[in-house]
């Protein structure tokens, strides 16, 4: 085996066994075994039969817990789900190996193929913006409308509170960082993370902070989580180098589907200023700039993605029969969340946020 290579990971019939995920009240979890992956999916039940499905997929480090907040905002709207892509959340590794973007898209196209779901109401994070934005330009018929939190699409001059990440995609660089952090606790690496992801820290509770303390410390038992997140990592900065047709810009031109795009004022990861270029990408976009967000604005601020998304239905027509098509059928105000929203179409809504 080659110096650069990873070393491979147990077979999933022989990982040791760890604290069970985290399940909220409301919420069910189920694995669904596909060809080559076994994906875990959280649902919450709608609060009325007949309402449309949704899927929402997390970004790079994260899980289906990253949705609980949006979708209990919105089980009145749609029919909820969130996948753990494989390797990550309670979803074990892909047997292939395979943590490439377009790897990510097959099984979320596999997973929508096999549920009979589609077309959905579509939701990605970060590096799962990447992946859903593949999805609804190579599979439109499974996407009903695409809403986007910071997407990871292609930077030319990334952030530089972005580099560690992106250095993960390095050969030997998870292996220095892990050696480097072997004496850090689970509460400091979260305390890291919430640093990183969240616009003000602040805003993460004393019981959300326990939570992701415990989740962390399942994580971290797990033989295979830093070889999944170095395996999406560089999948992340190999999908940013594809040029063509397979260029995520350019299939961002290609999604059909009505397109809502949030973008963070705080964001540490996704430039603000891609803000302006995504709303000019997709054909069919409206903006949703959040100035106090960071990089997980559905995490923060749930009431104000939620009550965009339901604009984005209604004008689109996708609400269904029997919701108030004035009022959001969403729980909580907008009004005092993520400072000054803007929220607009396409480009006018770029240059109103002055990115």
């Amino acid at each position: 085996m080659s110096s650069t290579e990873l070393p491979s990971v147990p077979a999933t019939n022989v990982l040791p066994k760890v604290a069970p995920v985290r399940v909220a009240e409301g919420e069910r979890l189920r694995s669904v075994g596909l060809p080559g992956i076994t994906l875990t999916v959280r649902s919450r039940p709608p609060t009325r039969e007949g309402l449309p499905p949704a899927l929402y997929v997390h970004g790079l480090g994260g899980s289906s817990q990253n949705w609980s907040a949006l979708m209990e905002q919105l089980e009145g709207v749609v029919d909820g789900e969130a996948v753990d892509l494989p390797g990550f959340g309670d979803s074990p590794p892909p047997d292939d190996g395979d943590y490439s973007v377009s790897g990510h898209a097959r099984a979320v196209i596999r997973f929508l193929d096999a549920s009979g779901r589609g077309p959905v109401h579509l939701f990605g994070n970060s590096l799962g913006g990447a992946v859903t934005t593949r999805v609804a330009a190579l599979r439109p018929d499974l996407v009903r409308t695409l809403t986007l939190v910071s997407p990871a699409l292609p930077e030319i001059l990334v952030q530089r509170t972005a580099v560690p990440t992106a250095l993960l995609a390095l050969p030997g660089v998870t292996g220095l960082f892990t050696r480097l952090t072997r004496e850090w606790t689970a509460e400091q690496r979260v305390h890291g993370v919430t640093a990183l992801c969240y616009g003000d820290p602040g805003r993460v509770s004393p019981e959300g902070f326990s939570n992701a303390v415990e989740e962390m410390e399942r994580r971290l038992q797990l033989p295979y989580f830093w070889d999944a997140m170095t395996r999406s990592a560089r999948g992340i900065v190999n999908a940013y180098t594809l040029g063509g047709q397979h260029g995520l810009w350019r299939q961002a031109e290609r999604v059909l589907a009505p397109t809502l795009l949030v973008y963070g004022g705080r964001d540490q990861l996704v430039g603000f200023r891609m803000a302006r270029r995504a709303a000019r990408a997709f054909r069919d976009s409206r903006l949703l700039t959040l100035p106090e967000a960071g990089h997980v604005a559905m995490m923060e601020y749930p009431e104000t993605v939620a009550r965009a998304f339901y604009e984005l239905l209604r004008d689109a027509g996708e609400l269904v029969a029997g919701l108030p098509s004035g009022e959001p059928a969403v729980k909580g105000s907008a009004s005092a969340d993520g400072g000054d929203a803007v929220v607009g179409d396409g480009e006018t809504a770029a240059e109103s946020t002055g990115s």
